[in-house]
């Protein structure tokens, strides 16, 4: 699930980016309204977090913007702001939920399930990917083929899921790098060869037929046929 966390507390933002990161979202992160709004108009997001008090511009008028330009994903506010009326104006003018500051992150956590598994009008992605006969399940985190179940680190569903998504289109290590890792530009390292061979291994084991192939100097790709 691709999440856009939009905080500007740099605390408060690493610690929530490391949380969701290990309950499985693929995080991006803005610390303002403009880099918000940039991010949400390139990209598809499954669900975003935002909080209303950012440095360049009120939370709610970024939540209306985001809404005119078309999207629709749901939006799980995150505010100071206690008063009725700031949680009936964030929850009128586009916001899906709200929760104020401090929380838990248990109930964050639950809060983001329900407005996901909620769907509706705000939803625009699927809860599960299929190729052939190997299927992910976004919302429990869970792969299967052919009816069985992968045993998958959250690092390798993440890397499967950009895979799956992706599927009959070769992607490079760069590519994986910078979406799955959040790395812009690629460094030395074999990270992606390091998990692309063990997932392959989960996958692609038992006599299974291989989707998951390497393109020789570029990249991989999941084969869908």
């Amino acid at each position: 699930m691709r999440l856009l966390l939009v905080e500007d507390e740099a605390d408060i933002q690493s610690f929530l980016y490391r949380s969701l990161e290990e309950a499985g979202y693929q995080v991006e992160t803005a610390s303002d309204g403009r880099t918000a709004e940039k991010l949400a108009a390139e990209n598809i997001f499954d669900i975003l977090i935002v909080d209303l008090g950012l440095p360049d511009r009120d939370g709610i008028d970024l939540i209306l913007r985001l809404r005119q330009l078309g999207v629709k994903a749901p939006v799980l506010i995150l505010s100071a702001r206690r008063s009725v009326d700031d949680r009936v104006r964030g929850l009128e003018q586009g916001g899906d939920d709200y929760l104020t500051k401090p929380f838990a992150l248990a109930e964050l956590l639950a809060r983001l399930r329900n407005l996901l598994r909620r769907g509706g009008p705000a939803a625009t992605e699927p809860t599960r990917l299929r190729v052939l006969d190997l299927e992910l399940d976004l919302l429990r985190r869970e792969a299967t083929r052919a009816g069985l179940p992968l045993q998958l680190t959250q690092q390798e569903f993440v890397l499967l899921e950009y895979l799956c998504r992706n599927a009959g289109r070769v992607v490079t290590r760069s590519m994986i790098l910078d979406k799955v890792w959040g790395m812009r530009i690629q460094p030395d390292t074999n990270v992606v060869d390091v998990h692309i061979y063990r997932l392959r291994g989960k996958v692609d084991g038992k006599g299974q037929t291989q989707l998951i192939r390497t393109m020789r100097g570029v990249g991989y790709v999941l084969k869908d046929r």
